[in-house]
């Protein structure tokens, strides 16, 4: 009689055959890490999760993850990421990008998208600053924030992502900090068993370019809201606590609703038969190829 033998997998086998390139300390990497490990104690394999990113220094972030990967367009992952999910609604689906490309060219996905309450974790690396191009302010920089494009100081007043993803109708939305591990996984791994959209916003220090917001300053003034007894479900105090910026910066799970269905509940038809993905096209293949002559 034939049996099944479970494979019990560690963090180092969701590493990706490819070695990070970013700088040495930068924080992307705590996350990279963060990752890892909730993949691993959550009891995922690599072939039921795929990782999709837009451009910049974290949206290498698929190459370094052993998992199904696509590095898609600036600001645009979180489209791509929902056909993902509508095609094989039994995936897990993280997207990973940074500020300026999340909150920049791609804040208009990011708000329909938590919106539409699609079922996939957005991992957002902010390091309040445009770290491919060399130290740009971004739309997370503080104001007076001195970069290469705002050498007199940044005037721009800066998004508030975590309050943004609540209010824009986020079902879970959270903030953490790549300084602080072990709170980051369990964040992480919360977000992921969320069904529907799943924002989580990281602190991720960029060593080169951001001297103003770096690892000493998080961690003189984040606390975790786990302290404080807040309570996810209480959603007018979850926007207050995410808009505060100051001597304290709250980190942890800010808002969370179970109860509001995911996209791919409401669409009948991915009901019927298990995931598009696997069903048989309902064209014939010589129809199929006549599609494809016209479009090629």
């Amino acid at each position: 009689m034939a049996t099944t033998t479970m494979v019990e997998l560690k963090p180092k086998d969701f590493k990706g055959k490819v070695d990070p390139d970013w700088c040495p300390g930068c924080g992307d990497f705590g996350l990279l890490n963060a990752v890892q490990k909730a993949l691993a104690e959550l009891g995922k394999k690599p072939h039921d999760v795929v990782c999709v990113s837009g451009i910049g220094c974290s949206s290498n972030f698929p190459g370094y993850l052993n998992a199904y990967g696509m590095h898609t367009l600036h600001g645009r992952a979180l489209a791509v990421a929902t056909g993902v999910k509508l095609a094989n609604h039994d995936l897990t689906v993280l997207v990973t990008g940074g500020d300026g490309d999340g909150y920049g060219i791609g804040g208009n996905h990011f708000t329909h998208t938590a919106r539409r309450n699609v079922d996939l974790t957005y991992l957002v690396m902010n390091n309040q600053i445009y770290g491919l191009t060399t130290g740009q302010v971004s739309p997370s920089s503080d104001i007076g924030m001195k970069t290469k494009s705002t050498p007199f100081g940044n005037i721009e007043r800066p998004v508030h992502p975590t309050a943004a993803a609540i209010i824009n109708g986020a079902t879970f939305a959270a903030r953490g900090f790549s300084g602080h591990g072990k709170h980051l996984v369990e964040i992480i791994k919360q977000a992921i068993e969320h069904k529907g959209f799943s924002h989580v916003d990281v602190f991720s220090p960029c060593v080169t370019f951001n001297h103003d917001n770096t690892y000493d300053f998080f961690r003189e003034r984040v606390k975790q809201l786990e302290e404080t007894g807040h309570d996810p479900s209480d959603w007018k105090s979850a926007v207050e606590k995410a808009l505060m910026w100051g001597e304290t910066i709250y980190t942890g799970v800010f808002y969370r609703n179970d109860e509001v269905p995911a996209l791919h509940e409401l669409e009948p038809i991915l009901d019927e038969g298990g995931p598009v993905a696997h069903r048989e096209p309902g064209l014939t293949k010589e129809q199929a190829q006549r599609v494809l002559k016209r479009m090629m």
